[in-house]
């Protein structure tokens, strides 16, 4: 059974298209990640699985309607926002302390076991607390929850580079099994290279790209052409070019290797290098 399974959603606020017709599969057991820019719908699109609100179309998470069956979805899903919400005057033992007589699928030892990674005293009040540190303090109260899927928006926002770093490595290796089901949205794209299973790229509320990473992998090249070879390389018809060093850089998509390796250096582009050649050209198709 899919975890996720939408047909044809769409979303509008007045004149506003957030949403525009958006189809998309998520199997059980994977970790999908979904990019845009800013307006794109990503926001929205997670609102709309967690039932936050009402829309347009078909969408089934873990089997049941969004809007219709919440309460029931709830017991199975855990939500992280972008920004913190714990109560800034609440001590870390008290929200340890609520969350467990609230959650009857908390497991208080696993989120200390996750804060004794981060240097964060129980006995610190939220507001004493970096942003970076609150925002661990949520993260680890929300990987001791057992749920079937956890929805992350934007989780290391305000986090620093090794703090990061820390929280993915968990995420896999402490809470991910073949059991569950994440779905991430981020900017920070790089990072979730070597986490995802799946990426999604949104742009002004329709999916423009879908991939799975294995697929990934043997599916784009990006090739530093030769000066003597740019125009054999056109001739392939490559989705991107862009200019390094004096350097023509060109994306291809589904170009055998072999035959690229004739043309240039060859290499794999990163998720954030392959965003930029999808939607900057999905934009400016739509100018």
């Amino acid at each position: 059974m899919a975890t996720i399974e939408v047909r044809r959603l769409r979303k509008t606020y007045g004149n506003t298209v957030a949403l525009d017709g958006v189809d998309l599969r998520v199997e059980e057991g994977r970790i999908l990640g979904i990019v845009g820019p800013n307006g794109a719908g990503k926001t929205t699109a997670l609102h709309a699985m967690l039932g936050l609100l009402p829309f347009e179309g078909k969408l089934r998470v873990l089997g049941r309607d969004p809007w219709a069956e919440r309460d029931e979805l709830m017991r199975d899903v855990c939500f992280i926002s972008d920004v913190t919400v714990l109560p800034r005057w609440i001590r870390v033992d008290q929200a340890l302390e609520y969350v467990a007589g609230v959650h009857p699928r908390f497991d208080r030892a696993k989120a200390e076991h996750f804060l004794a990674k981060t240097g964060v005293r129980h006995n610190s009040k939220i507001r004493e607390l970096s942003k970076g540190l609150a925002a661990q303090v949520q993260l680890a109260i929300a990987m001791a929850i057992d749920a079937k899927l956890l929805v992350l928006d934007e989780p290391t926002l305000g986090l620093d580079l090794l703090a990061s770093r820390r929280f993915y490595d968990s995420l896999i290796h402490d809470y991910f099994d073949r059991s569950r089901t994440i779905v991430v949205t981020t900017h920070q794209i790089d990072e979730l290279q070597d986490v995802l299973t799946d990426v999604v790229f949104l742009d002004r509320g329709r999916i423009v790209l879908e991939c799975d990473m294995s697929e990934y992998e043997s599916r784009y090249f990006e090739v530093m052409a030769r000066p003597d070879r740019i125009a054999a390389a056109r001739a392939l018809g490559p989705i991107h070019e862009r200019q390094s060093l004096g350097r023509s850089i060109l994306l291809f998509d589904r170009v055998e290797r072999e035959r690229l390796e004739q043309l240039g250096d060859v290499r794999r582009p990163s998720i954030a290098e392959l965003f930029v050649a999808v939607v900057g050209s999905s934009e400016g198709a739509g100018r």
